[in-house]
């Protein structure tokens, strides 16, 4: 699948994989920046990308970034649409520092993934009725509940 990528700094690498079976490319900071305690902060990428059609780019954590650097995707993970992909929408990393200390970034560290995933667009059908039985609350099969 081809996507189209444009760089709004030259020295930006574009996301790559990291071993032949990765199923997400990595996404690097285009900044030095320095995130203070409990604070979300977006960093910039240096990317346009644009979604092929009928997919949108999904962007989480890297596994390593919480464990080295204390931040996280505040939501869990970044939804990018195709249509967010015009001459001033860069890609930034919305990033939140959990810890008790500020955290530094470095122009080029790989802090975030990102892989394409397709899009189904749905119809919504109203009906009086659902179903006969409810399955039970939050955690009703074995989990906080059970």
């Amino acid at each position: 699948m081809k996507v189209k990528i444009k760089r709004l700094d030259p020295s930006v690498e574009l996301p790559q994989y990291q071993t032949a079976e990765s199923a997400a490319f990595d996404i690097a900071a285009n900044e030095d920046a320095t995130i203070s305690p409990k604070e979300i902060k977006l960093i910039k990428t240096g990317l346009i990308i644009e979604a092929p059609h009928g997919h949108f780019l999904l962007i989480a954590s890297r596994s390593s970034t919480p464990v080295k650097k204390g931040l996280s995707v505040p939501q869990a993970i970044g939804i990018v649409d195709r249509d967010f992909s015009g001459p001033t929408d860069e890609v930034r990393l919305q990033l939140f520092n959990f810890t008790e200390q500020p955290v530094m970034i470095k122009k080029g560290e790989r802090l975030a993934q990102g892989m394409f995933l397709a899009v189904d667009h749905i119809e919504w059908e109203e009906v009086d009725q659902i179903r006969e039985q409810s399955r039970g609350g939050f955690g009703s099969t074995g989990g906080l509940n059970g």
